[in-house]
Order: C-alpha cells, then sequence, then structure tokens
C-alpha cells in the first residue's frame, strides 16, 4: 500500500510513527485525514507546530515547558515556594496540576534514573534541583517519581543528595501501585498519594 503513496506523504507518515502510540495505520490515517483538509486547515496546523518549535522552551528554573524564561508556575506569584514537587517529566507535573490540590512549585528531572538505558544522574535535572534547594526558601521537596525501580531509586538517589539541606524530603503514599507511572493515575489516588505522603 505504502508503494503508491507520494513521497511526500510516506515522509509525514514515517515523522508521525514516532510518536509515542503511534503506528503506521494511524500515522496513515491521520495523513490521509490532513489530506483531506482545506489548504488553510493544514497551514494552521503547520504554523503551530512552528510557532511550539521556536517560542517554546523549559523553564530556566524548574524544566516545566515554558513561551518565556519563567513558565507559568514559577512565574506565579501565589504559589507557595517553600514547596517543590519534583517529576519525571511534563506528562506527570499536569496530571498532578489536574488534581488541583497542589500549590505549591515543580521540578521536572527529565527522566529516571536507569542503567540499563544509561541515564545517570548527570544526565538529569538532579543538580539543578540541588541548587534551588541551596538557595534557600524550600522547606519540602516531594519526590512524586515514578513506583517502578527506576523512580524508586531516582528518589533514593535525591533524598541522599539532599541529606543535610535541612529541608523535608517526602514521597507520595501509598495508593500508587508498584510499576504504575503517575500520568496515568485517576484524580483520587493521586491527591490520597500526595496528602498522605511520607518523609522518606
Amino acid at each position: 500500500m505504502k508503494n503508491h503513496l507520494p513521497q511526500p506523504v510516506l515522509k509525514l507518515i514515517d515523522e508521525l510513527r514516532k510518536l509515542p502510540g503511534v503506528g503506521e495505520k494511524t500515522a496513515t490515517r491521520y495523513v490521509l485525514n490532513l489530506m483531506n483538509r482545506s489548504p488553510d486547515g493544514v497551514r494552521n496546523l503547520e504554523a503551530a507546530l512552528s510557532s511550539m518549535a521556536e517560542g517554546v522552551k523549559a523553564c530556566d528554573e524548574c524544566g516545566f515547558v515554558a513561551q518565556g524564561d519563567l513558565c507559568d508556575f514559577c512565574g506565579d506569584p501565589s504559589r507557595d515556594r517553600s514547596t517543590i514537587c519534583v517529576a519525571e517529566n511534563v506528562a506527570d507535573v499536569l496530571a498532578i496540576e489536574k488534581v488541583g490540590d497542589y500549590r505549591g512549585l515543580y521540578h521536572v528531572l527529565g527522566g529516571v534514573i536507569s542503567v540499563l538505558r544509561g541515564v545517570t544522574p548527570e544526565g538529569l535535572r538532579i543538580k539543578d534541583l540541588a541548587a534551588r534547594v541551596a538557595d534557600g526558601g524550600v522547606r519540602e521537596v516531594i519526590l512524586a517519581t515514578g513506583a517502578s525501580a527506576e523512580g524508586e531509586t531516582t528518589a533514593l538517589y535525591i533524598r541522599k543528595l539532599l541529606e543535610g539541606s535541612g529541608v523535608k524530603v517526602s514521597r507520595p503514599a501509598t495508593g500508587i501501585p508498584m510499576g504504575s507511572s503517575i500520568e496515568y493515575l485517576d484524580a483520587v489516588t493521586l491527591m490520597r498519594a500526595l496528602r498522605g505522603r511520607k518523609e522518606l
């Protein structure tokens, strides 16, 4: 089937297949749908992608997505600056924020420590977190990494790194099943886990 499609269509299908959860059939459906749109509709999508690529970057402070130097969280003076919730990625921050119960700041690591995948502490934003704590004003760091072996390893590494800093280090309580990702938890489970967090 693919052999009969023009090269630009095949190239777009291949690019869409690189997205998580998108296989060849789904990518092909997306492209065929785009081909049925008006030229203005396609140009609007192109403009939105270009705008994101050129105007969105990681927040200088926490690593969340931002349009300027600071994200909406770090730039909001009403947020509790004494608490930092550490998450693996942007999707986890969105999941926690959706609950509507947490009013502190965030810190996005950009992944977890993984020997198998060659991800070391130096490849994550762990030193940036330590620097934020060292700057003062932080009373608690919540380690909301996933309940996987890598998530636990990362949490323990950060806890050891922050020893002696005088900052309370906590972890979301039970309610997060082992091996699960925070991104996919329901709001009630996540709320209970955050409210029942315990010191490590």
